[in-house]
């Protein structure tokens, strides 16, 4: 992967302060066409996603799912078919696996760390099984699928991720309200006839396509940064829910936007420029509620300023 943009890097324009000939030179390169669209339908989906993984607080499914994800992808490579065949055949049917064992927050935990042992074993033997078998030629699928490749997606993979994440962003949507109202109080959801444990599979469902699709931007290791980072930053910015769950789409479109910018004109990789953004972003929001905090603290503990007239009684005759 890395060869790959060194190669790319040598034959892109230098850029320059005229933002419109950068943008129409970025554009002039198929490869960088195909990345802007699988990227822009990864970024909404997987940020849209990203604000209900933090509001039920389920980063433990969206880690485990991740871990299905080279599994699967390394399946699909030992028996030689499409490796997206594996990426959502693999995470689907585990996300089902994990609603269908785990109900309630604690028994939904133990089935995702059961069922993750399990793949993890699994993904162990497909290992050795691929490693005894592959050849050089191909033996960079397993970096491309922990790491990401976008700029190597042909036009039928673009579309094809570009598909799946608007399908997958279109049914987060349609279940949406019923969603958020099962998962600030379930109980209360659950007496007024909400169907909660059907809605939570089908998050988990969506959550799966999500992170196959994502896999081919960021990689199976740093899947996270969009899956947490701008949920996470947008709950801590917004309280409106819907005002919260455009903004963690719209974050994650700046993140993939600006990292994909950047990867043009620099040799480094769009999944480290991704992560990076989404982390510094954070860590920005964090720093500055703390020093808010600590601001409005001081103000708080501060002795009242006494007025001139206060200062003239008290003064001693």
């Amino acid at each position: 992967m890395m060869g790959i943009d060194t190669v790319l890097f040598s034959i892109i324009p230098p850029f320059s302060p005229n933002l419109i000939e950068d943008v129409r030179a970025m554009l002039g390169f198929d490869f960088m066409r195909y990345a802007l669209l699988a990227g822009t339908a990864i970024a909404l989906a997987a940020g849209a996603v990203s604000y209900f993984i933090v509001l039920r607080h389920q980063t433990f499914a969206g880690d485990a799912l991740s871990d299905v994800a080279f599994t699967g992808a390394l399946g699909a490579a030992v028996l030689g078919i499409n490796l997206l065949v594996g990426l959502f055949v693999g995470t689907v049917a585990v996300a089902l696996g994990i609603g269908l064992l785990g109900g309630r927050a604690r028994a939904r935990d133990v089935a995702i760390g059961t069922t993750l042992a399990w793949v993890l074993g699994l993904g162990v033997l497909f290992l050795s099984i691929y490693t005894s078998t592959a050849s050089g030629s191909n033996g960079a699928i397993g970096v491309n699928v922990l790491f990401g490749t976008i700029f190597g997606l042909t036009a039928q993979q673009a579309t094809l991720a570009a598909w799946a994440g608007a399908g997958a962003l279109a049914l987060l949507l349609l279940i949406a309200r019923p969603l958020l109202f099962a998962s600030l109080d379930p109980d209360v959801a659950a007496a007024r006839g909400v169907p909660v444990r059907a809605l939570g599979l089908a998050f988990l469902v969506i959550l799966g396509v999500t992170v196959a699709e994502a896999v081919q931007a960021v990689g199976v290791l740093l899947i996270f940064s969009l899956l947490v980072g701008p949920g996470a930053v947008a709950r801590r910015l917004v309280t409106r829910p819907f005002a919260a769950l455009a903004l963690s789409a719209g974050l994650a479109l700046v993140f993939v936007w600006v990292g994909l910018t950047l990867a043009f004109y620099t040799p480094y990789p769009v999944s480290f420029l991704i992560s990076t953004l989404a982390f510094c972003t954070y860590l920005l929001v964090l720093l500055g509620a703390q020093g808010q905090r600590f601001w409005a603290q001081r103000v708080k503990t501060a002795p009242a300023k006494k007025e001139p007239e206060e200062l003239a009684v008290s003064r001693p005759t």
